[in-house]
Formats: C-alpha cells, structure tokens, sequence
C-alpha cells in the first residue's frame, strides 16, 4: 500500500470577518495565493503530477460558490487539466479534503492531490436567513435534527456534555491567548504562515486574532 506524505504546507495570514486585514479580499484570490505557494515549495513537483484539488468551505456560497477548488486552481496557474472539488462539512471541510486526498493515495488512485481550505465570512452572507432555507423539518424544536448549529450553541452543548465550567473555560482562553501572542512574538508562526500582499501594495503578514 503507498504512503501518503506531506511534501510542502502553507497558510495566509488570518484576519478578521467584517473588520480585518483581509477583509476585502477575494476568497478566491487567497486560495489560489496559498495552492500556488504550496505547489512552489515543492520544488521537484510537476504540476502536471496533480490528480486533483480539493478545497474544504464552510459556506460555498456567493463568492464562494460555483466550484470554488476548480476557479482557484485555475487563479493558481495550475494546468487547465487539473480539476477540482469543493467539500462541505461546516468547520471541518478542509480537514475533510486532507482525508480524501490522504485516502485516494492509500487506495492507488493516484500520487499528488493539493488539500486545501478557505473561508471568508466578510464576502460572504453564510449564514441561514430564516428555516425555509434549510428546511422547516430540520430546525427548531421538532426538528428531525437540527441540520445547522451555530458556534454559540456548541459550545454551550458541549460545555453541558463534558461539564466544563465557566472558570475553566475563561482559563482556557486566556491560556490560548497569552500562547497565541508569545508564538506570534517569537517568530513561531514564520515556519508556516506566507505574507499575502494586497493589490493596494499592503503586505499582511501577521494573523489578526491575537492581541497583547
């Protein structure tokens, strides 16, 4: 059975949705940025070699809809034969193209798959509007199951479940904070994160999130 490696990996900076850094940039544009810089790193890797793209989003939709993998793999220079896929599953979607790609190697369906992610709440209006979008039968109260759960509610589920209190959790997050900050500060994220540069000239090359 073939071993299925990671050859190159690379991240854009992360901003902030509606008031960040990158908030005026096309979703498409940063993915395309990230695979290019990803396919470069791999110095010995045709890009001919490429069986497929796969990109995970969040919400596929708007500027994110339309088959994103296949439109950033062609931003990104990438043959016009390489196709691409775009995957959902909420939160997880890119850690889904990561199995997929991984599991296509193992079963001898091919060599080298791009993996990818992407999301931009700024350019997007991801978030369902009402219960007739999702189906009446799968939100609310007598839902089947509730098809969508924002973030606020899962957390609120799984502090219940697993009994974390609201001291551990304000303990965990100024624990993650003051961690984000120090790696920021000691250069840790250089090793993974690419400066994007805007088309204002704007360099970005620091995440928005962390702040002293």
């Amino acid at each position: 059975m073939p071993e299925a490696v990671v050859v190159s990996a690379v991240r854009t900076p992360i901003g902030r949705a509606g008031k960040g850094s990158l908030m005026d940039v096309r979703p498409d544009d940063l993915l395309a940025f990230a695979i290019r810089e990803a396919v470069e790193q791999a110095e010995a890797l045709d890009p001919n070699e490429i069986v497929d793209v796969m990109v995970g989003c969040g919400f596929p939709q708007d500027k994110q809809g339309m088959n994103l993998a296949r439109r950033a793999a062609l931003l990104a220079g990438l043959p016009k034969r390489v196709p691409g896929t775009t995957v959902n599953r909420f939160c997880a979607s890119s850690l889904q193209t990561a199995r997929m790609a991984f599991h296509a190697i193992k079963a001898g369906e091919g060599d080298v798959y791009v993996a990818a992610g992407v999301e931009s709440i700024s350019q997007v209006d991801g978030y369902p509007k009402d219960a007739e979008e999702l189906h009446p039968q799968l939100v609310g109260d007598g839902a089947i199951a509730n098809v969508y759960i924002p973030m606020g509610l899962t957390a609120e589920n799984v502090a219940e479940r697993y009994d974390v209190s609201r001291d551990e959790m304000d303990r965990f997050a100024q624990q993650s904070q003051e961690r984000a900050v120090a790696a920021q500060a000691s250069g840790f994220f250089a090793r993974e994160l690419t400066p994007y540069t805007k088309e204002d000239g704007a360099v970005v090359s620091a995440d928005d999130g962390p702040r002293a």
